[in-house]
């Protein structure tokens, strides 16, 4: 359910993708997103989440597929739901063959390519995934996030990590462009909308002809995480810069939903003139990622909000918490926050930077959450 259009005179003049029935970019309508938290070989629940999301206002829903079972499962989901499907290939690329006949797009990650089968060069698996799609009709995603973009971009762009994401989606659009594949779009995303303003300005100034897939990634729980991304979205879709978007928030199963009407609030909002004065986002930072598939034990939003409650009396320190919910994204996308919290099935990974604190029970870790943070604020106390 594609909204009207928010300053479409001034939209930039990107090139049309089309992912199913969906028109994304030439001034199409922008789109609204999200994506289910179930396991996708649940097929009944998948196919549930899917249509209540759908039933919001959401034109494609994406899927997550972690193993042959989930990419078995995408068949029966296919026939049972009717909107525009999306899987997210994360770390398993390999199963793009296997996945692509039923969905409309597969959005992949240029750094996890970088991190399998080191052996093979990455314009060869880009190569891969760019005619499967192409076999099967379906639009290709480049999803670079901050915390995972491959390493020889950190090292050329040192102390740029919006610069080094921006060089990394260029160079993956080139080699789809080599490869005559043009059915893609691009996402640049940052838990932080300031880098996400700057990263997708500076991409559609080189690339204005690509379709941008907007999204504040973890950008955490209500209401702090509707902020950040009115900040992102107003700044970039006023400026024409947008074509589909994502709120990506941290919720329980049943109001996953709340992330496509949130959506459409903003589109709406930006449409009527209604901007937001830009808030102040400093002091306290709590980072968490939207739940998804891949969350290992569902009582990783309950420790999320166990930790905003926790560390509110923390709320004037310049302090970063990111709270995580798998493996995937925890392990290097903590590294940049001040504490980071990583969820696997039984226990929580908690860190002091890049600094490894140990793997604690869920009713166990925020006795240390408090001791660490108490011990940050004094050093920031001491040398203030």
């Amino acid at each position: 359910m594609p909204v009207s259009d928010p300053g479409s005179s001034q939209r930039n003049a990107t090139r049309a993708v089309r992912v199913g029935n969906v028109a994304i970019g030439a001034g199409a309508p922008l789109s609204v997103q999200s994506m289910c938290a179930t396991k996708t070989r649940d097929v009944d629940a998948t196919a549930a989440q899917t249509r209540l999301l759908a039933d919001a206002g959401a034109a494609l829903v994406r899927v997550a597929v972690d193993n042959s079972r989930d990419a078995e499962a995408l068949a029966e989901l296919r026939g049972r739901v009717d909107v525009a499907l999306v899987v997210d290939l994360q770390e398993h690329y390999r199963l793009a063959r296997e996945v692509a006949p039923h969905v409309d797009k597969l959005r992949y990650n240029p750094g996890h390519l970088h991190h399998h089968e080191r052996k093979r060069s990455i314009a060869d698996k880009v190569a891969e995934l760019a005619d499967i799609a192409g076999e099967h009709d379906c639009a290709l995603r480049v999803g670079v996030n901050c915390g995972s973009v491959a390493p020889e971009y950190d090292e050329a762009h040192p102390r740029d990590s919006v610069g080094a994401m921006v060089a990394c989606a260029i160079d993956h659009c080139e080699l789809l462009d080599k490869r005559g594949f043009e059915n893609f779009v691009v996402s640049l995303k940052d838990s932080d909308p300031k880098k996400v303003v700057e990263a997708n300005q500076r991409f559609a100034a080189e690339r204005p002809d690509v379709p941008l897939h907007l999204g504040v990634t973890e950008a955490g729980l209500l209401p702090q995480g509707e902020i950040k991304t009115r900040v992102a979205f107003e700044q970039l879709i006023s400026r024409g810069i947008g074509d589909t978007i994502r709120v990506s928030l941290t919720l329980p199963n049943d109001r996953k939903h709340e992330e496509v009407t949130i959506g459409h609030q903003i589109l709406r909002d930006i449409e009527a003139g209604r901007f937001r004065s830009v808030p102040d986002l400093s002091g306290l930072n709590i980072i968490s990622c939207p739940s998804c598939s891949r969350v290992e034990n569902s009582a990783f939003v309950e420790l999320a909000e166990q930790v905003r409650d926790l560390t509110g009396y923390a709320s004037q320190y310049d302090v970063t918490i990111a709270v995580m919910g798998c493996r995937v994204n925890g392990p290097g996308e903590t590294d940049d926050a001040d504490l980071g919290l990583w969820c696997g099935p039984r226990h929580v990974n908690l860190k002091r930077g890049s600094e490894k604190l140990g793997a604690f029970g869920y009713d166990e870790v925020l006795v240390r959450v408090r001791s660490e943070l108490d011990s940050l604020i004094a050093e920031k106390s001491k040398g203030a």
